[in-house]
Formats: structure tokens, sequence, C-alpha cells
């Protein structure tokens, strides 16, 4: 499934299901939009995004 050009908002994207629905999303081509009540559990993800060369 090609999801580029479709942005997703995942509340919840710090850990667990958000978490990995996010990292799901943004390997298929979509734009993601991390949400989480820690900011450092959303900089973790952003940085493993990154590292897979999927941001």
């Amino acid at each position: 499934m090609d999801l580029s050009g479709k942005t997703a908002i995942i509340t919840g994207s710090g850990r667990g299901i958000g978490r990995d629905t996010a990292i799901a999303l943004s390997r298929k081509g979509c734009k993601i939009v991390l949400v989480s009540r820690t900011s450092l559990q959303l900089e973790e993800v952003k940085e493993e995004i990154k590292k897979s060369n999927f941001l």
C-alpha cells in the first residue's frame, strides 16, 4: 500500500501500538504527526524513524 502524500496524526505515538503504527506508516511513505504526553518518548520515536531513513 502506497501512502505517499498522505498525512496521519498518531496519538499515543510515544510507545506501544501508537509507536508501532507511526513507524509502520512512515515506512509506507506517509507523513506522520507524532502526539504524546511525553516529549522525550516522541524524540526517541522520531530518531528511530530518522535512522531508518523514513523521515
